[in-house]
């Protein structure tokens, strides 16, 4: 769709950047904080670089005004940020630490004080330690409770403090990884088992967005999901329909169970004639139907490319070169060979490589125009407002000798999406905030202090913690003037705009 003039940024657009807990805050044990299953995963050798962990992170508990003082130098309009269940519930369930619960108090007053919108997260990818020790944490329904119990506990603290709120962070990810992959905690590998955690962790997001309407009246929740646009290879009918195939499975297996309640039909048929799916209990669908988000959160990197299924239509011989590399993308996208005969997607659709798309220095697609059909696609189908939740490049950032870091291709990626993010919204997509991945570096989950996403630099790395100093990169200043103009001046001033690879 062309226009002739692109629509401005709304007035009140929420321009900000966001983390997750266990990344940035360090403070692992401090004040009463129980362990979570990122503090035991990452203990296990091997699991991460160099064997990284969040011990101490980039000592955000500790250093949270002189973060919050960047962001307000910065002019962010908004921060979104995640709440360690373990810090609230050290054991999960039981008495409330005190001390957890006013950091997080103190950390909203901070950004109240500098006018920027807390966005708080309930859940990113750190349920308690004891939990998963009591009761194999999300494989429960005892979880559902707990979880709400908890919510509850900081739905009635920051209901006057806090608008904006995220219940789930990519639950499509973090169920993939965790529980079939062996790649995050709680380190296991079965497709029926993941199945059955991710629809108990859909009640209790169910449960916990009816008790959000319930306490927070002036609030609004919803989930933040890791969606990626599937296309198809090319026109081959057949390749059509591996790309429905692969866009119900991957996206809409969870998107349209948090705004519809329910599965999407054909891809559950198939997970009953293989055995693999969830359990669905009287009056699940019910909770499930019941809960209405007010918004949807969109955590945008990159989506994935799809031929026919090789069942039917084996690779040829001039096509084995669009196989993608399973160390090169993302795991939850791809199949290992020895997993493909108990796999769904096996019989949907095969991963391929985009022959239009460059790629980073990690092997994950640049594609900005991505974004732009994502935010379509969902206003199409579930027309509800959205707020980009987290985007960003994950790139070897240099200090130089004058503390200086030329961040030239961050800003080339950022300004690329956050253009076609105005284009959407003159198509007529609603969107009411943008929040870059991330703003300070932090600790990447597997990939330790070397894949640097931040505005800011922090002086570490996975041996030496040294004075975890923040430096402002070049990136910064772009950003700054990008929220000062809301968004009117995008280029990068010095070089010329493109996607890097």
């Amino acid at each position: 769709m062309y226009h002739d003039q692109l629509d401005a940024f709304p007035k009140h657009f929420l321009w900000g950047a966001a983390s997750a807990a266990y990344q940035i805050e360090g403070g692992w044990n401090a004040d009463g904080k129980g362990p979570s299953i990122w503090d035991h995963f990452t203990k296990i050798p091997g699991k991460t670089f160099k064997g990284t962990n969040g011990d101490v992170a980039v000592d955000h508990y500790h250093r949270y005004k002189e973060d919050i003082a960047l962001m307000a130098e910065m002019g962010l309009k908004s921060y979104r940020f995640s709440v360690a269940w373990s810090r609230i519930l050290p054991e999960g369930i039981g008495s409330v630490n005190q001390k957890g619960l006013q950091f997080y108090e103190d950390l909203i007053d901070e950004l109240i004080k500098h006018n920027i919108e807390p966005v708080l997260t309930l859940y990113h990818w750190d349920i308690p330690q004891s939990l998963q020790d009591k009761y194999n944490g999300w494989e429960s329904r005892q979880a559902i409770d707990d979880f709400d119990h908890y919510a509850r506990i900081l739905f009635d603290r920051f209901k006057d403090k806090v608008k904006y709120w995220v219940s789930f962070n990519e639950q499509n990810v973090f169920t993939a990884l965790g529980y079939r992959w062996q790649a995050h905690p709680p380190n296991i590998s079965d497709v029926k088992r993941m199945f059955e955690s991710n629809h108990i962790i859909n009640l209790a997001n169910a449960k916990a967005i009816n008790s959000f309407h319930e306490l927070v009246p002036n609030g609004v929740i919803g989930p933040s999901f890791g969606y990626g646009p599937m296309y198809s290879f090319d026109c081959a009918p057949d390749n059509i329909l591996a790309e429905l195939n692969g866009e119900e499975f991957q996206n809409h297996w969870w998107l349209d169970v948090y705004v519809h309640g329910k599965y999407p039909k054909v891809t559950l048929k198939q997970l009953n004639r293989l055995g693999i799916a969830p359990t669905i209990k009287d009056g699940d669908m019910e909770l499930l139907q019941s809960a209405k988000p007010d918004f949807l959160g969109v955590n945008y990197y990159h989506g994935g490319t799809v031929r026919a299924n090789e069942i039917e239509h084996p690779l040829q011989i001039d096509e084995q070169d669009l196989e993608k590399d399973f160390q090169a993308t993302d795991p939850y996208l791809m199949k290992p060979k020895e997993e493909q005969a108990q796999s769904p997607e096996t019989r949907m659709f095969t991963n391929v490589s985009n022959p239009h798309l460059e790629t980073t220095d990690w092997g994950w697609e640049i594609d900005p125009i991505g974004i732009r059909i994502a935010l379509r696609r969902l206003q199409n189908r579930y027309d509800l407002p959205m707020m980009i939740t987290e985007n960003g490049l994950g790139a070897y950032d240099e200090l130089g000798v004058d503390e200086k870091v030329e961040d030239d291709y961050r800003i080339n990626y950022l300004s690329a999406h956050i253009k076609e993010i105005q284009k959407a919204i003159t198509d007529g997509v609603e969107v009411i905030g943008y929040c870059a991945w991330s703003f300070t570096d932090l600790l990447s989950w597997l990939n330790g202090y070397q894949k640097r996403y931040g505005f800011v630099y922090i002086d570490r790395d996975e041996q030496d913690e040294k004075r975890l100093e923040r430096i402002p990169k070049k990136s910064y200043y772009w950003y700054k003037n990008v929220i000062q103009t809301n968004g009117e001046e995008l280029a990068n001033t010095e070089t010329t705009i493109q996607v890097d690879k």
